[in-house]
């Protein structure tokens, strides 16, 4: 499980842990009954409180998204992935609104911000 904190985003650490679990489920590179990581282990991988990695765990656990065994660890649920799909969109239409007002604030037009979009996707949206 590859997790990457960025210091300079927006959203709190513990949401940055939950949207890149979610991720991965989604696409598939975590699947039904993967084991994940303890929560003081990845607090230890990631250098982060174990109060944020058990903050994160425990959102994805309300969620559905993982389940705690006790005495075992966490380990993915089978998922409805249409269900988290739009989850994702949702959480999506959230931040692009945000860059969107950014953007005009900057003084940007629509054929300036969907020029930015398509380099950036071209550059970097194959990761």
């Amino acid at each position: 499980m590859k997790i990457i904190i960025t210091s300079n985003s927006s959203l709190p650490i513990y949401e940055q842990i939950l949207h890149q679990i979610r991720d991965q489920v989604v696409s598939g590179t975590l699947k039904e009954n993967d084991s994940l990581p303890s929560i003081r282990t990845l607090a230890r991988e990631l250098q982060v409180s174990v109060i944020t990695t058990k903050r994160a765990y425990e959102e994805l656990e309300k969620e559905g998204v993982i389940v705690s065994v006790p005495g075992k660890g966490f380990y993915v649920c089978r998922q409805n992935n249409d269900f988290l799909k739009e989850k994702q969109r949702s959480y999506l239409e959230e931040r692009y609104l945000e860059l969107l007002k950014e953007s005009r604030n900057a003084g940007m037009d629509l054929k300036e911000i969907l020029s930015m979009i398509e380099i950036l996707y071209e550059e970097g949206g194959k990761d």
